[in-house]
């Protein structure tokens, strides 16, 4: 039987590469594992040697002990693999095929699914709808920052790559689709984006970036993305896009620069719970900083998509109030303007299947604009690090050596 060697949580601050597993047909019981879902049968499923494996901000929420997450946790919801195994049930997914693995998880046969809501699967998570691998009350579903992982459903769930020379040439633009790439189209989809629009996004990380690539190929007229981070805002400029500091302070000023009006027309929240305020108050973490700008920039009638995370329990809640992530927002402002807000997990089979024929078919260029950076799966505790203090990267795990120099 194979090895496998992983990158766990173990403690606020700090992540190690362990040895774990091989995986199995089967969920077995371990940290953050539901005791309902231990023992569940998975003949459905395939066993993936990962090709590529992505550092998130959203794990980075759980290695800062901003989350509930249980020592021990394996980590890692972004996964590009090759199928190495197959369960009995598999009809169409073969070993051999190099496949992008959405990070919901979703059974393809629930209501929800059937819907195109695979965010909210009703039947991989028996605490809640929702689910995703290698992430704190998601079921237990063990995560792909490892040599191998299992996939349930794969028959649903996987996305097969046509051509797999063409793939492995492209694997730094196409392990995106797992998860930021199609996040982030999803929140400027869901902020209304279309021809001609004005976009504001907060939040230069991978998501926003990737949310300002999405706004892009939707036709926006202009799209400016806003972050504290100075070596975010000057990768936001390099690739084209309108920079706002909002260190500098409140954000309409600059935004009425730039497009001669302090109002845009369709805005995006990539930065989450863990938002600071502006100006004066930056250092200073304000969790309904970003929320309450979105509400006040954008334009009576548009739209606020928020794909940036926002949790049930926070620990290191500045209060009691955020702990349970009950936020003090200004909703009567966004009534008043008749604005609507989309929240929750991207659903990514929505959108990774065309997202993947444009980068094939080089209408972008989404790995250079979030400048993936390949690692080796022992340097994941420095990747780790370097991201937690804002570096411009999208760190890319390769633990099994299929990324080239």
């Amino acid at each position: 039987m194979a090895g496998n060697r992983a990158v766990a949580y173990k403690g606020p601050g700090t992540v190690e590469v362990i040895d774990t597993a091989y995986p199995e047909f089967e969920l077995k019981d371990g940290p953050g594992v539901n005791p309902a879902n231990v023992g569940r049968k998975v003949p459905h499923g395939a066993i993936l040697r990962t090709v590529a494996t992505n550092i998130c901000g959203s794990d980075q929420h759980m290695v800062r002990g901003r989350t509930t997450a249980p020592a021990g946790l394996v980590l890692g919801h972004e996964i590009t693999g090759e199928v190495v195994e197959i369960g009995p049930d598999v009809e169409f997914v073969k070993v051999g095929d190099i496949v992008s693995v959405p990070f919901n998880i979703a059974c393809g046969r629930c209501r929800n699914c059937k819907e195109g809501k695979t965010g909210i699967c009703l039947n991989v998570n028996p605490d809640r709808p929702g689910s995703a691998y290698g992430y704190v009350d998601m079921g237990g579903w063990v995560g792909g920052q490892a040599e191998y992982v299992l996939v349930p459903y794969a028959d649903w769930n996987l996305l097969v790559f046509p051509d797999r020379d063409q793939a492995l040439e492209k694997i730094l633009d196409l392990t995106t689709l797992s998860d930021i790439f199609p996040t982030g189209f999803h929140g400027a989809v869901t902020a209304g984006v279309g021809p001609g629009s004005t976009v504001y996004i907060a939040g230069a990380g991978p998501v926003g970036i990737a949310a300002a690539v999405g706004a892009q190929l939707l036709g926006a007229a202009a799209v400016l993305v806003a972050d504290l981070n100075p070596e975010r805002l000057a990768q936001v400029r390099r690739i084209g896009f309108e920079p706002v500091d909002v260190s500098q302070g409140d954000p309409k000023e600059q935004i009425e620069q730039i497009l001669g009006v302090p109002e845009v027309d369709a805005a995006v929240d990539a930065v989450g719970f863990e938002a600071h305020g502006h100006g004066a108050n930056s250092s200073h973490e304000a969790p309904a900083t970003v929320l309450n700008s979105l509400f006040d920039i954008t334009a009576a009638g548009g739209a606020v998509g928020i794909p940036g995370l926002y949790v049930t329990g926070d620990p290191g809640g500045v209060d009691e109030a955020a702990k349970i992530g009950a936020l003090s927002l200004r909703l009567g402002l966004g009534w008043a303007k008749s604005l609507s807000f989309t929240t929750g997990q991207c659903p990514v089979m929505k959108y990774n299947r065309q997202l993947s024929q444009a980068i094939l078919h080089d209408k972008v260029k989404i790995a250079d604009a979030v400048n993936a950076t390949p690692i080796l799966l022992e340097d994941a505790p420095q990747g780790y690090a370097e991201f937690d203090q804002g570096a411009a990267k999208k760190y890319v795990l390769n633990p099994n050596g299929y990324i080239k120099a």
